[in-house]
């Protein structure tokens, strides 16, 4: 006989309205959720997903929007939150966008027509006014407006960090290079923070900043470095560009630590007991998803919450930089 929500309540010594706040992914004592998921997993219970929904009005559904699935950055960030959904009795759903803003529009439609209870974003599309206050979304490392929560590296403390650890190692003529999103994002910042640290230390660094979508990025990198031969130390947006200012630097017979030095940002590995694959600035991707998670909950079932979460980076020495004595 198929084991009911009483037999779990019974079994736990707890009263039904707890094993549903369990099940639902509402907070209760950590003991007492032990006890019954205990007993669930002993009785092998399993709740009727759709009659419950029905009750509720919640699918207990949370809609991840990602650029793409390909960036390792944006793949190990999706283990992360479907892991701490999971934790919690929550389904994901993946909306891969590919920068589509008319798939994203739909999955926020979605939210909308109960579908899904919520949304966390990385978007960098004009969806602006589809967001509203009272719309479960939780953006990352993009600052909608006051009323719309956000969770986000430091990313200007770690353009910061990446000018401080190039001169450490003896560099003296910095440049930055990276892309610009048409749309106002935290990761502009990367770029400011790498400048005050330049500004303080009465270094002008040279800039190659591009409009995205980026075009004939190999020709233009190899312009730039055709016109800055003396560059010693490269501060990179992000890893996979930084990648790019590799190859296009070999083409010149000009390889990483013997004639330049180079950061990247975001702690890019190509699996998880792989090295980065470069020197970089480290985004702390199981804590950001951990408090995206912990918003979106707590948004869904009107509990306080942060809406600007800022979490620290941190440089991770690798093949790119000169080791240095600590």
């Amino acid at each position: 006989m198929k084991a009911t929500m009483k037999d779990v309540a019974a079994l736990a010594g707890v009263g039904v309205g707890t094993v549903s706040r369990v099940i639902n992914g509402v907070r209760v004592k950590d003991a007492t959720r032990e006890k019954v998921t205990a007993a669930i997993k002993e009785l092998n219970y399993e709740p009727d997903e759709y009659a419950r929904g029905l009750k509720t009005n919640k699918s207990n559904t949370i809609a991840l929007i990602l650029p793409t699935i390909w960036h390792p950055f944006f793949s190990e960030f999706a283990y992360f939150v479907e892991d701490e959904l999971s934790e919690r009795n929550y389904k994901l759903l993946l909306c891969n966008s590919d920068g589509n803003a008319e798939k994203e529009k739909e999955y926020i439609q979605m939210v909308k027509q109960s579908k899904v209870d919520g949304i966390i974003g990385i978007t960098y599309s004009d969806v602006d006014k589809y967001i509203s206050a009272n719309l479960p979304f939780v953006s990352i490392d993009r600052h909608f407006s006051e009323e719309v929560a956000y969770v986000t590296a430091d990313n200007f403390m770690g353009g910061k960090i990446a000018a401080t650890e190039l001169v450490r190692r003896g560099c003296q003529k910095l440049a930055y290079i990276g892309g610009t999103s048409p749309y106002p994002n935290e990761t502009n910042n990367r770029k400011q923070g790498f400048y005050e640290f330049c500004l303080q230390e009465e270094i002008i660094p040279s800039t190659l900043d591009m409009f995205e979508p980026i075009a004939h990025l190999e020709e233009r990198l190899l312009h730039f470095f055709a016109t800055h031969p003396d560059l010693d130390g490269i501060f990179a947006v992000n890893d996979f560009m930084g990648l790019k200012v590799i190859e296009a630097l070999k083409k010149l017979d000009k390889y990483p630590v013997k004639d330049y030095q180079i950061i990247g940002f975001d702690g890019v590995k190509m699996a998880a007991d792989q090295p980065f694959v470069m020197s970089t600035i480290v985004q702390p991707v199981h804590e950001m998803a951990y408090h995206s998670v912990q918003t979106i909950l707590a948004m869904i079932s009107n509990e306080d919450f942060h809406k600007r979460i800022l979490l620290p980076v941190a440089f991770q020495e690798g093949s790119t930089t000169k080791a240095i004595n600590h």
